[in-house]
């Protein structure tokens, strides 16, 4: 058996990101992180959506975005969400003071929902988007007799 003599790395000679071999690290972590986290920097709305026996609900939290900043469109099967607001107070010497925006598209089939019924609701910097199910989608009960 032979003993190898092991010395951590001290921080002056590790340089982790800007040699080519670790290029291909660095876009590793890139890539872990836009898969386990979305990739934020295409500014997407988190929403959830859920339903009861009538409709189905797209809820999404825009905190700080006026309701004329917000659009609701339905077309083609899809509900898309569009939300701008100012940014806060600008940092010194920042010109970039350009509004910033968030978009959502969600996949809604016409074949389950009134899109001539759709409504939303914007309170308390939360957009609630109700999507009323047609007639013959909605579960029915059925009675059961005796034989």
């Amino acid at each position: 058996m032979r003993f190898v003599r092991y010395t951590y790395p001290s921080a002056r000679n590790v340089n982790f990101f800007n040699g080519a071999a670790s290029r291909g690290l660095e876009n590793e972590v890139d890539r872990l992180f836009n898969t386990a986290l979305g990739n934020f920097s295409d500014r997407g709305i988190p929403v959830d959506l859920y339903e009861d026996k009538d409709n189905t609900y797209v809820r999404a939290e825009l905190p700080g975005v006026d309701r004329e900043a917000i659009t609701v469109e339905h077309a083609d099967g899809r509900l898309s969400i569009s939300a701008s607001r100012q940014p806060t107070a600008p940092q010194a010497g920042d010109k970039s003071a350009e509004p910033v925006t968030f978009t959502r598209n969600v996949s809604v089939p016409d074949q389950i929902v009134q899109a001539d019924k759709i409504s939303a609701a914007y309170e308390n910097g939360v957009l609630t988007v109700t999507l009323p199910k047609r007639e013959e989608t909605k579960p029915r009960k059925v009675s059961v007799t005796v034989a």
